[in-house]
């Protein structure tokens, strides 16, 4: 054989290999995870995601300020020919792979980062004097972006369309719950979202059916009293004494008066009040958050924080008033996963990473906007690992020296990817003839 049709002959070979394992469902529905992973492990498309999380952190923008991380995504989404809607919620950009036609499945991503000051020194640093990304939300939108390159090249098997949700203000802004307003998921089967977390290994997963986080609120009270000096006291109505028995009092709610076996929390971390060593200001500012798994534990507490801030304050002769701050900061219902997603999350991690790498996970009394989701349609929330067992454990999350590994992305895009992809085909071999109330976007 000349060199020449050898040549031929090899190229003809390699492009029968690469046309034989393009489609996804060529050895069954078991194969597409880890393919798509296989994908976003190339170093062209590894090296793709690590550029864009880095522009992302070094420029962090708080939640509905998230202007040039919109823009950046809209660019993204514009170069790989993904059609999408802006403004939705503020900043949030919401895009669509598939058909354009039901059935609809979500993947969600957040994009806004938190008010604190970087300490990790490193060459993409924040750029941006107090705000950081240190909760992994730029390591989410590359990954959801990761997953909408993926899905777009394999476009043509999608059994039905993936609306990508990039959302703003999920650090108690509440972005979840404008989204679901903007009536943009109205007719979405189900929703899916991950987040990194440094409490498991590069590879691994984690999340549990039923609840998962809890819901969360917060409060603010204002103690007024009568200022005066501080060697006359007796002249005075002193709130800084007032606001110490309501914190401690507040600590009775849980200890005295919630069930040991119903997870509830409430915490003061913020206390403002006075300037001077010598004087009793007129008024202290009290601040925190409470949490419960249930809506009636939760309601509960709110009543008793109310009734416990404004009593106690009238002991000392102190007058109170208390804001849950519901505008700025919304209500977080519990984080419940829905038991058939669950099994299905289970199954597509599985056939991804190995059985072996689920980690079934206890309750967090941490809290996600994502179950305003889960109140509008069934939903499920994940944890994706990146913990690099050959380096020292890395700083939780809302730490000014939060790290992500980037060796994560590619494990966060091709889940996404797989769980859209296999969740269309499953409806499709589940309900061939099944009909739905929205036939296109």
């Amino acid at each position: 054989m000349s060199f020449c049709k050898w040549v031929s002959f090899v190229l003809i070979i390699h492009s029968c290999q690469i046309s034989s394992s393009s489609s996804l469902t060529s050895n069954g529905f078991s194969q597409i995870p880890p393919k798509f992973l296989a994908l976003a492990k190339r170093d062209d498309f590894f090296d793709w995601m690590v550029g864009i999380r880095r522009k992302i952190h070094e420029n962090p923008e708080l939640g509905y300020e998230e202007v040039e991380t919109s823009r950046l995504v809209r660019t993204e989404l514009e170069k790989m020919g993904v059609s999408y809607k802006y403004p939705v919620a503020v900043t949030g950009v919401i895009g669509y792979v598939g058909t354009g036609q039901a059935p609809f499945v979500a993947l969600r991503a957040d994009m806004d980062a938190l008010a604190m000051q970087e300490m990790v020194e490193w060459e993409h640093k924040s750029k941006v004097p107090g705000k950081m990304h240190a909760c992994g939300h730029d390591a989410h939108t590359t990954m959801l972006l990761g997953a909408a390159k993926l899905l777009k090249e394999h476009q043509d098997e999608l059994q039905g369309t993936v609306i990508l949700v990039f959302q703003p203000a999920e650090e108690g802004g509440g972005g979840a719950k404008k989204i679901v307003e903007a009536g943009v998921l109205k007719d979405v089967s189900a929703i899916f979202g991950l987040h990194v977390t440094n409490q498991l290994s590069l590879g691994q997963v984690s999340s549990r059916e039923g609840p998962l986080l809890a819901g969360s609120g917060f409060f603010e009270a204002k103690i007024s009293g009568k200022g005066g000096h501080a060697a006359l006291p007796q002249h005075a109505i002193d709130p800084i004494l007032a606001a110490s028995n309501v914190i401690v009092s507040l600590q009775h709610l849980v200890s005295r008066e919630a069930d040991p076996l119903d997870s509830q929390v409430v915490t003061v971390a913020k206390f403002e009040g006075g300037g001077a060593f010598n004087v009793i200001p007129d008024s202290v500012t009290i601040g925190g958050t409470f949490r419960a798994f249930s809506t009636k534990s939760f309601t509960q507490l709110k009543k008793r924080i109310e009734q416990v801030i404004t009593r106690q304050a009238s002991v000392h002769m102190c007058n109170a008033t208390v804001d849950f701050l519901e505008e700025e900061k919304p209500f977080f219902p519990p984080t419940v996963n829905h038991k058939d997603l669950h099994m299905f999350f289970k199954n597509v991690s599985g056939d991804m990473l190995g059985t072996q790498n689920y980690v079934e996970m206890q309750p967090l009394m941490g809290s996600e906007d994502f179950s305003f989701y889960q109140q509008s349609m069934p939903g499920h929330f994940s944890f994706v690992g990146m913990q690099n067992e050959a380096h020292s454990p890395m700083a939780s999350p809302h730490s000014p020296y939060f790290e992500v590994n980037e060796e994560l992305l590619p494990y966060g895009a091709s889940l996404h990817a797989s769980m859209a992809t296999r969740y269309l085909l499953d409806l499709k071999t589940s309900s061939p003839n099944k009909s739905y109330q929205k036939d296109e976007l």
